[in-house]
């Protein structure tokens, strides 16, 4: 009996060994079946691919001017409302000016009449100096060039420059009167921001209206004009959206746009590319280009300053070939794509040309008809790998050795599609 228990122990080892190895064999080969890869494949067809580039903004009115004002104090009187017609000057309303816009507006006249005054002298003073030039001129005449002076002769000389130095004098008090003019007209600017009556900067219609019979106008703080409403200039809405360094060089004016509003869920307008901010706008470090879209047509309920998101349509191409931009791979940089024939796959290098969100144009590679991959369903399994495109930010996984990204569900065309 003692020599019975080690013989059982080695024909138990040699039975488990035998076992384990039949049993990997037989699931590698199983599994193997199981697992064999079916394709998901869409036929290269002609079509239409729309190339755009999207934006956020606001919609502004472009045509138009704030109405504003300096004065601080109590809405006295207001003369309009939203919608009324005004022309240039008209009062919008007045105000009873507190103590500290009063002392500005004082302030300001006297700078007003002070600018008027240094105007009539300067004025005056061209008078004389036109007069002192004449004089030079006929000294000049009646003395060195009668008597045939020669050029370097101490008289000729010194007349000569005299003339010279008056007529330069004369040409040079003309830009002090036009100083002096632009220093009244900007006096008057500054008195009319803290006048008493507020009135339109331009023709047009009253829009966005903050003022009512006894409300405050106060200060901003800031010693900035405070905006009261707008003037606006009958015309088309604007929207002005902001590009990135990347995308501002594919746009041109001209360009067509759409454009959707939250204010009007499920609607598109139509507008194109009126102007680019070539100079950019830096904030925190990053640059954005203001680009200016206008609506083709003008729609009530749209205001200024509501959300707008644009799509500048950049490049148009018809009669193409087209496949879903998840079938391109990429490998080793060049762009390729699978080809399914008769149950077996063929890598084909591409040359593609513009891409919309979901499409790519094939320039080269490809023929109409042919079956690109675009998924693939491991048969046995509910698990599914679809193409990950170049475009997306991957290449295809599974087959050729790369890395298989599979996502749940029942392999229909929608699971198939991987990132």
């Amino acid at each position: 009996m003692g020599l019975i228990r080690p013989v059982t122990k080695k024909k138990i080892l040699i039975l488990i060994l035998v076992l384990a190895v039949g049993g990997v064999l037989y699931w590698k080969t199983i599994g193997a079946k199981a697992q064999t890869p079916q394709y998901e494949s869409q036929q290269v067809a002609r079509g239409t691919v729309v190339s755009s580039i999207s934006a956020s903004g606001q919609i502004t009115s472009g045509s138009s001017m704030p109405i504003t004002s300096q004065a601080t104090g109590i809405v006295s009187n207001v003369y309009v409302k939203d919608g009324d017609t005004v022309q240039a000057g008209q009062t919008i309303a007045d105000l009873n000016l507190d103590l500290a816009s009063q002392q500005k507006q004082a302030a300001a006249w006297n700078s007003y009449l002070t600018a008027k005054n240094n105007l009539n002298s300067a004025q005056a003073d061209l008078n004389s100096l036109q007069s002192a030039e004449f004089k030079a001129n006929q000294k000049f005449i009646n003395d060195a060039a009668d008597r045939d002076l020669a050029t370097d002769d101490p008289t000729y000389i010194q007349e000569n420059a005299d003339w010279l130095q008056a007529e330069a004098n004369y040409k040079n008090q003309q830009g002090v009167i036009d100083q002096s003019q632009a220093a009244v007209s900007s006096a008057w600017l500054n008195y009319q921001q803290l006048s008493s009556s507020i009135t339109a900067p331009i023709a047009g219609t009253v829009s966005g209206l903050t003022v009512a019979p006894g409300s405050a106008v106060v200060s901003s703080g800031t010693g900035n004009s405070q905006s009261l409403g707008n003037v606006l200039v009958s015309g088309p809405l604007q929207a002005v959206v902001d590009l990135s360094e990347v995308d501002v060089t594919k746009v041109k004016i001209g360009q067509k746009a759409t454009l959707t509003l939250d204010a009007f869920p499920g609607k598109t307008f139509a507008g194109k590319v009126a102007s680019i901010n070539t100079s950019g706008v830096v904030s925190s470090g990053v640059t954005n280009y203001p680009v200016t879209i206008s609506l083709d047509s003008s729609t009530d309920g749209i205001y200024p300053n509501m959300a707008v998101t644009a799509n500048i349509i950049t490049d148009t191409k018809s009669d193409v070939l087209v496949i879903p931009s998840a079938a391109i791979q990429n490998q080793n940089g060049q762009n390729t794509v699978r080809i399914l024939n008769n149950g077996k796959v063929t890598d084909v290098p591409v040359t593609t040309g513009i891409s919309s969100d979901t499409e790519i144009e094939v320039v080269s590679g490809l023929n109409e008809g042919d079956n690109v991959v675009t998924g693939v369903i491991l048969s046995g399994s509910t698990s599914s790998s679809g193409t990950r495109s170049v475009f997306s930010g991957g290449g295809f996984g599974g087959m050729g050795g790369g890395n298989m990204r599979f996502t749940t569900g029942g392999g229909n065309r929608g699971g198939a599609r991987g990132g």
